[in-house]
């Protein structure tokens, strides 16, 4: 058998020549192994409601409500259920009217999950409003969205 010595010869484990890549994933490295590819997560706690809470405090969404409503008839619904650390009520630009949703942050869960019962189907200046969660975690059921059959 006749061997060129001038001819490279791939060594084992090597890629072939044909096409390399650019960018990352390109080589092995080892950039997650070990502790640096382990990530915080929260811990589970078992409710069935799949709330998730925000940094500062548990925020519910509230739709349906009226586009002449101003902050203060919300805040006086919805005040009652606790205090509220945060209201915010989206206007839209073209007319000025409210959007028709609003975020409301309470401190406690306690606190959200009353307003979310009491006044979830019950109406604001003849609007039925529809009040849940804004945030959930994932793979919990969220009775607010529908499913495709």
């Amino acid at each position: 058998m006749d061997v060129d010595y001038d001819e490279e010869v791939p060594e084992e484990g090597a890629r072939p020549a044909g096409r390399r890549m650019k960018g990352r994933g390109g080589e092995d490295d080892d950039r997650y192994a070990g502790k640096a590819g382990k990530f915080d997560r929260l811990d589970d706690d078992d409710d069935e409601t799949g709330a998730a809470r925000s940094i500062e405090g548990w925020v519910i969404i509230v739709a349906g409500v009226h586009e002449e409503a101003q902050e203060d008839d919300i805040f006086e619904a919805f005040s009652e259920y606790g205090d509220i650390k945060n209201l915010h009520l989206n206007l839209d630009r073209r007319t000025g009217f409210v959007k028709g949703y609003a975020f409301i942050e309470y401190e406690n869960k306690q606190e959200a999950d009353a307003a979310i019962k009491s006044m979830d189907g019950n109406t604001l200046l003849d609007h039925k409003l529809d009040v849940h969660w804004a945030f959930a975690k994932p793979g919990k059921l969220q009775p607010w969205k529908k499913t495709r059959r």
